[in-house]
């Protein structure tokens, strides 16, 4: 059984950087047909899809809203996947999930419970 589990800081200053790191047991990230990826809730609002880092690493898509403010890297050794999301301000507030893609399903088959991100100062 695969499963997800995001962890870091849940209160980040506006204009710091917003560091979270989702780790994966039961399966590992460099499995083919995976890609791996991050998407948040806002309060009050619908998932938003931010970004994904494919099974080998090679690959990265960023929403084209947040590009300029986000990384997605991975650990193979801790088989973690970590997103970096900088400059952020109030309405960067939301859950964040990491998910898994399955190609061949063309489904997000398993989700971590989401994190809890509030932006204050």
């Amino acid at each position: 059984q695969v499963q997800l589990q995001e962890s870091g800081p849940g209160l980040v200053k506006p204009s710091q950087t917003l560091s979270l790191t989702c780790t994966v047991s039961g399966g590992s990230i460099t499995t083919s047909y995976y890609a791996w990826t991050w998407i948040r809730q806002p309060p009050g609002k619908g998932l938003e899809w931010m970004g994904v880092i494919d099974y080998d690493g090679s690959t990265h898509y960023y929403s084209p809203s947040l590009k300029s403010r986000t990384s997605i890297s991975r650990d193979t050794s801790k088989n973690q996947i970590s997103l970096q999301l900088s400059s952020v301000t109030p309405e960067d507030t939301a859950v964040y999930y990491c998910a898994r893609d399955n190609y061949k399903l063309g489904v997000y088959d398993y989700w971590g419970q989401g994190t809890q991100v509030t932006v204050s100062s």
